[in-house]
């Protein structure tokens, strides 16, 4: 069979492991721990399946009308895609032009460099200073578009507002800024991309993270008009199916519920991030669900290995930015607790006693 060039070379991008026990301790996929809001759950159980044998709204009216209202924009300005992957893959097919190219920092969201191989674009990463901060990414070497992950993965770092502001109007291109983890840092930049005169700032969230609905496969994002319109253009035509587009707009409207475990996430993260320091682990400031951290003792893959023999899943990105560390999502307290336990076996001196 004849394969596209591009394709048959591709590195896919690989998924966090699926464990198949049941009672495993699963950090490493940044999912919610908590369940989603009883509104969804009550919606879920009062669908009609006979409606399944119509297609779907294809333009999502009622969902991209609760997400304008929410975020103060007009529902002209908001596209709905199946999962936030979805919109980043049309984001490659859209604003980046036939031999042009796609940007980001490094590291981020390893998939960001895959969808432009797909595409056949170019792609340049702009080297993050040591401590993960912002940097000034200029042009970008001339890209097309840039993909800003705000808080970012897997650093967890969030980036100035003022900054990131200063850079999408300054860029030539298209700035796609993704929020994945933004209601866990409480920052947004969707105004920015709300706002009337914006000429090339979309914002993109999803409903996987601080809504729970990882399964559900939704996201969305805001932005200029004829930014929104081009992504419909490109789009599949039934993309967000009949329950998801249902369930979706019954999560938001318990935005409390939402809140609520966000902040629950937010300080499990923090008395993880504040043990693991006291151990000597070095854990930047997270922004995010997840922490970014390299283990005090012993290296990052040896921890890591550890840590699945004993059940416990946590993420390593091999790499000379990244193997150092794990990055580990906050899950509940019992999680977290089971965790720290197992690391003082695993991250321990050479000959010393545990930490």
């Amino acid at each position: 069979m004849k394969i596209a060039g591009n394709i048959a070379a591709l590195s896919p991008y690989v998924p966090g492991e699926q464990p198949k026990d049941a009672g495993a301790v699963k950090l490493n996929t940044n999912e919610n721990a908590y369940p989603p809001s009883p509104k969804v759950a009550a919606a879920l159980r009062a669908f009609d399946a006979s409606a399944l044998r119509r297609y779907p709204d294809p333009e999502f009216r009622a969902l991209r009308a609760r997400i304008a209202e929410i975020h103060g924009a007009r529902p002209e300005c908001v596209f709905v895609g199946n999962g936030s992957d979805e919109i980043l893959s049309l984001a490659m097919r859209v604003f980046v032009e036939d031999g042009g190219a796609a940007a980001s920092f490094s590291p981020t969201y390893s998939l960001y460099r895959t969808l432009a191989a797909i595409r056949g674009a170019k792609y340049a990463e702009v080297p993050l200073p040591e401590d993960f901060g912002w940097t000034d990414p200029g042009d970008a070497g001339g890209a097309d578009l840039f993909l800003l992950t705000n808080p970012n993965a897997p650093t967890s770092v969030l980036y100035p507002r003022a900054a990131v502001e200063r850079f999408c109007a300054s860029f030539p291109g298209t700035v796609l800024i993704d929020e994945a983890y933004a209601d866990f840092s409480g920052a947004t930049c969707a105004d920015i991309a709300a706002a009337p005169g914006n000429r090339n700032t979309i914002v993109m969230r999803t409903f996987s993270k601080s809504f729970s609905l990882a399964g559900l496969r939704v996201g969305y994002c805001i932005g200029p008009e004829d930014g929104i319109e081009a992504l419909y253009k490109a789009k599949d035509s039934y993309n967000v199916d009949a329950l998801a587009q249902t369930l979706a707009l019954a999560a938001l409207d318990d935005l409390p519920w939402m809140r609520a475990n966000a902040r629950r996430t937010a300080a499990v993260r923090d008395m993880m991030a504040g043990e693991l320091r006291r151990r000597g682990w070095d854990v930047p400031d997270s922004a995010a669900n997840f922490i970014f951290a390299r283990p005090a003792h012993r290296p990052a893959a040896e921890v890591f290995a550890a840590l699945r023999e004993r059940g416990i899943y946590v993420r390593h990105f091999p790499g000379p930015r990244t193997g150092d560390r794990l990055r580990i999502t906050a899950g509940t307290p019992d999680e977290a607790a089971a965790l720290l336990a197992a690391l003082a076996g695993t991250d321990v001196p050479p000959g010393g006693p545990s930490v």
